[in-house]
């Protein structure tokens, strides 16, 4: 066998051995993608059909996957009954959320960017201050918020929520943004300095503008936490007018025999904003989780 034979035997041997190793390392994808979304999606699915299923299938022994019959009693029940005025929780936990995401994102773009921008006494504490409080959780601080809002008259009201569910995002935005500014050139600003803006102005024309997807990415992380919240809301708000949506689900238990489907019905409309959002805005969340990921 001649040198060239062996070298191109070489060359098939190596070649055939990339080709198995490719073919083994797509199987082994689409195996983990697959999994991944049965595990992630099984939930969903397992909480939109007992929310259509009837009681008679709901409750049988020999229920299967697909359930024998399928109704819309349960949202029928949810909608129509005074026990349980979905409208009503459905808005204090909008208004929650929204209103909280904005506080917590304003505050945030202000202090990540006295983090990154700034050199004032205390800096350095005050950030790991920040992560530290990231890191705590959220029943070691019920019992320090409750003390503050009973001292201030708040308990029992949409502002106590405001309060302890800036409190809970901040960090989280705040973290977010700081790595990002942190990745804005200076050059930028001293741009703007030059046209005559000030610090603020500098803020909302050139950071906010520039910043855009990770602000999308921030809000709508911190409004996901607020929309969701269930410990604080059930510990400072005592008024069902009050009750956010979360809240109100756990009434049902009370309101109604058989409740697994009404209670699914329930989390269904509970969890339709927030997918709805995020495949909506998914572009700025892409974005947004990525862009600090370069430095300058």
């Amino acid at each position: 066998m001649t040198v060239r034979e062996n070298v191109a035997n070489g060359f098939r041997i190596v070649l055939d051995g990339h080709r198995r190793s490719s073919l083994l390392s797509r199987i082994g994808f689409y195996v983990a993608t697959a999994l991944t979304l049965l595990f992630s999606l099984y939930p969903f699915y397992v909480m939109f059909i007992t929310s259509i299923s009837t009681n008679e299938s709901l409750y049988s022994r020999d229920r299967g996957v697909i359930p024998k019959s399928f109704t819309l009693e349960h949202y029928e029940v949810i909608f129509g009954s005074g026990s349980f005025p979905v409208q009503t929780y459905f808005w204090n936990s909008l208004s929650v959320a929204l209103v909280t995401s904005v506080i917590a994102l304003v505050v945030s773009i202000l202090g990540a960017y006295s983090f990154t921008r700034l050199d004032y006494p205390g800096g350095t504490l005050i950030r790991r201050g920040i992560i530290v409080v990231y890191m705590l959780a959220a029943i070691t601080l019920v019992i320090p918020l409750f003390q503050l809002l009973v001292r201030f008259d708040l308990v029992d009201t949409k502002t106590s929520l405001y309060i302890t569910y800036t409190v809970k995002t901040l960090p989280l935005t705040l973290y977010i943004l700081w790595n990002y500014f942190r990745s804005i050139p200076v050059e930028i600003e001293e741009a703007a300095f030059i046209d005559g803006y000030s610090r603020l102005e500098t803020i909302a024309r050139v950071i906010v503008p520039v910043s855009l997807p990770v602000l999308v990415a921030a809000f709508l992380f911190s409004f996901k936490i607020a929309w969701n919240e269930y410990l604080f809301a059930s510990v400072f708000l005592q008024s069902e007018a009050l009750y956010t949506l979360p809240i109100g689900i756990e009434t049902l238990d009370s309101a109604f025999q058989n409740v697994w489907g009404e209670i699914m019905a329930a989390s269904i409309i509970t969890t339709l904003p927030i997918i709805v959002m995020f495949l909506y805005l998914e572009k700025y969340m892409v974005e947004g989780l990525t862009a600090g990921a370069v430095e300058g």
